[in-house]
């Protein structure tokens, strides 16, 4: 990781608001992407992160591809912690929607919740909405396949 990768990374740890943890998957994506903090009181399941430089297009606000991601991590962690019927199984993403609302600029703390709306037999229906610094930014929804449990990759923090 290059110094300014771990300035980064230590401004958004300081910067994090209180009660979130750092969010901890399995795989490689998240250390190129992230980091994300994960807060959970009850059925209050948020997940967020900072805005840093390396998320920005050229204009210096954030990259609809880093929120489609974000959001695309939204959804079915909330799903795993807000459904009994679902639990700790891979949610493989069938459709995504989105809809960007306003920028989320350098340096803002982005912060997201979902809902699950419905659960099938093999498909589960879930909406969010992120916020940057309290502005919505981006509202969506997706379709996630039931697939086979995956142990406790994502099991909630104890």
């Amino acid at each position: 990781m290059s110094d300014a990768s771990s300035d980064n990374a230590a401004s958004s740890a300081a910067d994090a608001p209180p009660g979130f943890k750092p969010l901890k998957l399995a795989g490689d994506f998240i250390l190129a992407n992230g980091p994300l903090w994960f807060y959970q009181q009850g059925d209050d399941v948020r997940l967020g992160f900072r805005v840093e430089k390396r998320h920005t297009n050229p204009l210096g606000i954030c990259h609809g591809g880093m929120l489609a991601s974000f959001c695309d991590m939204l959804l079915p962690i909330s799903i795993h912690r807000k459904s009994r019927e679902v639990g700790l199984r891979f949610l493989p993403t069938i459709n995504l929607q989105l809809d960007y609302l306003a920028p989320a600029p350098l340096g803002a703390w982005v912060e997201g919740t979902a809902e699950v709306l419905r659960v099938t037999r093999s498909l589960v229906f879930a909406q969010g909405l992120a916020s940057a610094d309290g502005t919505p930014c981006t509202r969506v929804s997706g379709i996630f396949k039931i697939g086979p449990p995956f142990g406790d990759v994502l099991a909630p923090p104890s």
